[in-house]
């Protein structure tokens, strides 16, 4: 059985949907944010004390878009991935490193540099500075999502999921409501799947169950 180390609404949503819409069964382990901090016994199953950490069988990998990649290859029978003989298949390829590299990280700066760094190195002109980088580049998601309903090969695949996680941080920033008008009726889209849905409930329970804290990572704010 799959086996996926998550904190609530972080990066490791993306694969906790690939999850859902491909129906496989797993098991979510919810862990409080950062692990690194408030799970030391983490360290034992992933040494960097990130999530999300996927184990299936013998394979380990922590990276959240390459996952999307992995479970759409390996589990989707062609629904969620693009084969490389497509004609779509470097823009495909194109977003799931998008992802995370282009749209996430720099939302990650604003994160830490307006809420998780103490207050005397919290530096408000990077936050905003990477908060402009971001919407910036949000330019490339409103062409595509100007011209057809999903991202790439004219159909729902990894990559929505994979860049839908950047709209959802973004949604925690505050930083949804500069989205322009196509992005905006993109996002309601994805939110709108019986899948995303299903993930966000997942989430929400096993967290409760677990004992551990159901508040969005991003929103967690230092004592």
């Amino acid at each position: 059985m799959i086996e996926l180390y998550h904190c609530v609404s972080a990066r490791s949503f993306r694969p906790l949907w690939m999850l859902e819409e491909l129906g496989i069964t797993y098991r979510l382990h919810v862990l409080p944010f950062p692990p690194r901090v408030h799970a030391r016994q983490y360290l034992e199953d992933n040494p960097l004390g990130t999530v999300p950490l996927m184990v299936d069988g013998a394979t380990r990998m922590t990276e959240s878009a390459a996952m999307c990649q992995y479970l759409a290859a390996s589990y989707g029978e062609g629904c969620l991935d693009v084969p490389p003989g497509d004609a779509a298949y470097g823009s495909y390829l194109n977003w799931l490193h998008m992802s995370d590299t282009t749209l996430t990280f720099p939302q990650t700066l604003v994160l830490r540099y307006t809420y998780f760094e103490p207050l005397e190195r919290r530096q408000p002109q990077v936050a905003a500075d990477y908060a402009r980088w971001f919407l910036a580049r949000l330019r490339a998601v409103d062409a595509a999502v100007q011209r057809d309903e999903f991202l790439c090969a004219g159909r729902f695949t990894a990559a929505d999921i994979a860049v839908a996680y950047a709209l959802q941080l973004a949604q925690h920033l505050g930083l949804d409501e500069q989205f322009s008008p196509a992005v905006a009726a993109y996002w309601q889209r994805l939110q709108a799947r019986p899948a995303f849905l299903r993930a966000m409930q997942r989430q929400l329970r096993c967290a409760v169950e677990q004992g551990v804290d159901s508040t969005p990572s991003p929103d967690l704010r230092p004592s």
